[in-house]
Parts: C-alpha cells; structure tokens; sequence
C-alpha cells in the first residue's frame, strides 16, 4: 500500500497475509472517510467492523452505524436472562430496548457518539419479509439516511450471509443506493454467519493494531446479552481477522445456480427483487425455463441489480438460509 494519509496502519507480523486495499479498489480509511456501517442487528457492527470503525476515528474520518433492527425477536437468551418461558410484544420491546442500549455502550469504547447511531426499528427476523412490501416504505426510510449522511464508503452485510436478515439487508442497501443520486461510494460486504469458502473470498483483510483489537473485544463485552448463551461462538466471531469483499456492480450471473430436486419442488419459493420490489412464486409457477446453463428468469430484467432467493414454504427451527439470495 502507498504511504500517505489513507494508509491502513501495518502490523509487520502479519503483512504478508494482506491484501492491500488498493489492490480491491479501495484505498481505506483517511481524514475525509465517511464511512457508513449497516448492522441488522446489534452486535454486527463490533463483531464485522469495531476495528475498521477505529480505524476510521483514527484517521479523521466519521462514522455512521445504522441499525436496521433492534435484535428483539431473540428468545433463548431472552428466556435464559429473564428466567421466563413466555414472551410477548411487551417482552420483545423490553429486549430490544436492552439491545439498543447494549450497542450505545459499545460502540462509545469504539469512539461513535451516540448521535451517530441511527436506528430504524424495523422487524427482527423480518427484513425479508419488508422487502416485499411496497419499495417505498423501506426505500424512503433508507434515501433519507444516504442524503443525510452522504458516505463514501458503505460496509453491508454479504449477500451470502446465512441469516435471512443479513442476506435481505445487503438486498435493500443495494436496490437503494441504485435509486440514490448522490455520488456512489465504495461498497464493501462482510461475512458474520456462512461458511469458510465464503469466507475466503473476503478480498480486503485489515492487518491486526492490538490497540484496536483489545478495544473491540472489549466492545463486545457489552453485548452482554448475546454473549449469556453463545458466548464461545460470539467471541470466536469477533476475533477473527476483519475481512471485507468489494461489491462490483452487476456481478451476478445469468442463470440460477440451484438444481432442487423434484420431490421438493411444490414447497420450495421463489423470490425475485430489483427496483420494483419483490415477487415470490411457488418453484412450479415461477417464470422459469431450462437451458444447458441450468433455470432462467422467463421475465425480463429491468434496469438496476436484480437478485433472486430460494426457500422452503415449510416452518422450520432453524433459522438460517439453505440457499439464501444470489445476484443475476
């Protein structure tokens, strides 16, 4: 990496296994960075980014952390904590506003004042659920933070995230700054919840500052409620190198990648979404047919970054993507 003020600080046991920003197209954090973190939930935003988040303070640079939701429909903890087997609307919102709470403290050890967090309340487990509501009810609210911040730089959640909230929250963060007419910043994604091989694609890894990492790891101690029941796997995920993909638009594929078998067509959906909202078929009414390359949207695409995501129409324990969304 260039000298210069934008230099990401090195750490010399460890420069080796960089790869410098520039080389993904992103020259990292300097005093003019404005940089935007999107968290679905609290606790991403220390777990992906609490050391870029310092890194950026350390430059000069600001920081937003937008909040999609406030992490309340989380009900093991809940009912570990509380000591209660019942939760309701009451006890969600309780949750969330300890949730809320927990990232405030957070994320002041990181260095972002609380007017820096911006929260949008929207529904735990339910951002997919958004996306197929009318665009404007989740593109205005996510415009009106874009003008009001204007960010060069914006960390989202990976597309090929497991959790179905941060698969559809890289889903609305892209359709919106489609429909943005401010200047594009750089995009980058990171990967909280998916599999090594996912994982490996992550092109930018920051080199590790100890001071950083100590702060972050501290950060996260905060989280006290998600560190009660899963505190071995949530400090696994916050101490490994931050890794970040840049996001090129219109890097999706033509053809569907998934080949389900035909015993479970009937219950599995399609969902289709691009900048005039989101569709959902059952896999034997979707517009689809078949060539050498494998299934193809019949429909044709619109301007803008169109994406697609396949699921079971089955209730179901386990909360994480099998398939998840690809872009076309």
């Amino acid at each position: 990496m260039a000298a210069g003020p934008s230099r990401i600080p090195q750490a010399p046991a460890r420069s080796a296994r960089v790869v410098t920003a520039p080389a993904a197209g992103w020259p990292g954090p300097a005093a003019g960075t404005r940089l935007l973190v999107v968290a679905p939930h609290p606790d991403d935003e220390t777990i992906a980014a609490g050391e870029l988040i310092q890194q950026a303070r350390a430059a000069g640079g600001a920081v937003r952390v937008l909040l999609l939701t406030d992490g309340d429909d989380n009900p093991w903890p809940q009912r570990w904590i509380e000591r209660r087997i019942r939760i309701g609307a009451a006890e969600r919102q309780r949750w969330g506003r300890r949730r809320r709470a927990e990232l405030h403290e957070a994320l002041d050890l990181l260095g972002v004042p609380a007017a820096d967090l911006r929260a949008l309340g929207w529904p735990d487990m339910g951002l997919t659920a958004l996306l197929r509501r009318p665009p404007a009810q989740w593109r205005t609210p996510l415009l009106r933070e874009l003008d009001d911040f204007r960010p060069d730089t914006v960390v989202v959640p990976a597309l090929a995230d497991r959790h179905p909230d941060h698969g559809a929250a890289h889903v609305l963060l892209r359709l919106a700054l489609a429909a943005w007419d401010g200047p594009p910043p750089a995009l980058l994604d990171y990967l909280v919840h998916g599999r090594e091989a996912a994982d490996a694609g992550r092109a930018i890894e920051l080199p590790c500052v100890q001071a950083f990492r100590r702060t972050k790891l501290l950060a996260l101690e905060r989280h006290r409620s998600q560190l009660a029941l899963s505190a071995g796997r949530v400090r696994r995920l916050a101490g490994r190198a931050e890794r970040f993909g840049a996001v090129a638009p219109g890097g999706g594929a033509a053809a569907l990648p998934w080949r389900p078998a035909a015993p479970l067509r009937p219950w599995l959906r399609l969902t289709v979404a691009d900048a005039d909202g989101a569709r959902t078929w059952r896999w034997p009414q979707a517009p689809l047919r078949r060539d050498g390359a494998g299934w193809r949207l019949a429909a044709a695409a619109g301007q803008g970054p169109r994406f697609a995501k396949l699921h079971l129409d089955l209730p179901s324990p386990w909360i994480f993507d099998h398939w998840g969304w690809r872009e076309l």
